[in-house]
């Protein structure tokens, strides 16, 4: 395939512009640190067609990049923040054999690369695109609490979207993610001294040891459901009788469906304890990925490009969230893992392998010709 050669003449080029991508560490908050990011998208992109604007947050820049086309838009998806704090790794890039490694190479800066490049192969060359509405976000790691609006916004007026985080292990994109809730159950009891007249008091640490066995029964992991109360405080010293205390509670479900059962569940939870009051906030943080036959067959298409260029790309599941999940709560049709092959996703090795990164950049952009 005509476009796979042209990407292997360009990988020494590919990664000198994923070097200096990565080289600008940018975590979730840091606002300097995703300034120089969103600098550096911005000087990448703009030589390209369409219209790239910017809206400032308090998050950190958005950066959306529309461009004319043929037919119905096509949405795609970007985060260029990280969840390595600066420093993390011994160096910020470095080459390893076939490994390239270094903060966010393989989420989910690699996957931006790979859509520059595809851009640059479709200019360069003449091939028709559809309408593209991209956008570039800075907090997709801690909620994607300022760029929500914008992306279900553009979705609406999208026909697919297309996100650029990083395939399975295997290199299967995804068509299904696991919902995400986060809650935080709280025990409210009442003070007393420990030594002095304990019996006044109600012990908020003991009615959550009475509240944590009650969530996890509501699991269901022969339908993937999971619940982790995996963060637990409470009490002020050793010789007050604890008069608050809370747990915060992790949910993974693959449909609506379970996460509404177990958040059902939790909001009808009753103290244990004579005098104890239970408080629960949270809520969905993302809803489940589910895959519909239009997502399904939007997978066939990449799937048959894959096996031209010697990939057998199959349907991934996976529990972790993306910004793919609000897209298709919305009903529109999905396809994530697009980026680079790699893995070490939130680890100081994290990597994408070099060999593959040509056939990759390939596959994103004959899928957008195909569209």
């Amino acid at each position: 395939m005509e476009t796979l050669e042209w990407m292997k003449a360009r990988l020494p080029e590919f990664l000198r512009d994923l070097e200096a991508f990565v080289r600008r560490e940018s975590p979730s908050g840091d606002l300097k640190g995703l300034e120089e990011a969103a600098a550096f998208l911005e000087k990448a992109f703009a030589p390209l067609k369409g219209r790239l604007s910017r809206k400032d947050t308090p998050a950190g820049p958005i950066l959306l990049l529309k461009r004319e086309g043929e037919g119905e838009p096509v949405l795609v998806l970007c985060h260029y923040d990280t969840v390595h704090p600066k420093g993390s790794f011994p160096e910020p890039f470095r080459l390893e054999r076939d490994r390239a490694v270094g903060p966010g190479v393989y989420d989910m800066k690699g996957g931006i690369l790979a859509l520059l490049y595809a851009l640059r192969h479709a200019e360069a060359t003449g091939r028709r695109l559809p309408p593209l509405e991209i956008l570039f976000t800075p907090d997709e790691e801690t909620g994607s609490r300022e760029s929500r609006p914008l992306i279900e916004a553009a979705a609406k007026k999208a026909r697919a979207a297309l996100v650029l985080e990083p395939p399975t292990l295997e290199g299967d994109l995804k068509v299904a993610r696991k919902g995400v809730g986060l809650y935080r159950l709280k025990a409210l009891g009442k003070a007393a001294h420990q030594g002095v007249e304990p019996e006044k008091g109600v012990n908020a640490i003991l009615e959550l040891a009475h509240q944590i066995p009650k969530v996890a029964a509501l699991e269901d992991r022969d339908k993937g459901t999971t619940l982790g109360p995996n963060v637990l405080r409470g009490g002020t010293v050793s010789n007050v009788v604890a008069e608050e205390a809370w747990v915060e509670i992790d949910l993974r479900a693959w449909t609506l469906e379970e996460a509404r059962r177990v958040e059902e569940a939790l909001r009808a939870l009753s103290p244990a304890l004579p005098g104890a009051r239970l408080e629960l906030t949270g809520g969905l943080n993302r809803p489940p990925m589910e895959p519909t036959p239009e997502s399904l067959a939007l997978f066939h298409k990449a799937q048959a490009i894959g096996e031209a260029l010697g990939l057998a790309l199959r349907p991934g599941r996976v529990g972790g969230g993306s910004d793919g999940n609000f897209t298709a709560a919305l009903g529109v049709p999905t396809l994530d893992g697009l980026g680079l092959l790699g893995g070490d996703a939130h680890q100081r090795t994290e990597y994408v392998v070099v060999s593959e990164i040509p056939r990759r950049v390939a596959l994103l952009a004959e899928l957008l010709y195909a569209l």
